[in-house]
């Protein structure tokens, strides 16, 4: 299986049955999964803005983020120094650094909706 790195962005689609969840399903398919502990928090956050906007669907809402956690993904910690380069030097945010910074350790590619994740992505991994 092909290793790769999933932010919340794809993941959340897919367990939150977002629009682009379908194509979430496509690129997680067949995939060993990585990511760092900072997707679980991102998508408990994510959850929890859903939660308050649809608060009718919050046990579905909690049922979908414990499935998500439950995924065969391997957590791997980052080296946060160099995650705090690379977000200097790219302009991400620490969080979506991180991500990037475990794609290229890893060098597999980055699984994300975020275009502009993708682009420095595509730059820095010579994928998409």
């Amino acid at each position: 299986m092909p290793v790769k790195v999933v932010d919340a962005s794809v993941l959340g689609a897919l367990i939150f049955g977002e629009p682009r969840a379908e194509e979430a399903l496509s690129l997680l398919k067949g995939a060993e999964l990585y990511a760092p502990p900072l997707l679980a928090y991102e998508l408990t956050s994510l959850a929890r803005k859903k939660a308050l906007k649809y608060p009718e669907l919050r046990e579905k809402i909690f049922a979908a983020l414990k499935i998500g956690l439950a995924l065969d993904i391997h957590w791997a910690e980052v080296d946060h120094v160099e995650v705090l380069r690379l977000s200097l030097e790219t302009g991400l945010t620490t969080y979506d650094a991180s991500y990037l910074f475990l794609a290229r350790s890893l060098g597999a590619p980055l699984l994300t909706f975020d275009k502009y994740l993708a682009q420095q992505a595509k730059q820095k991994l010579g994928s998409e």
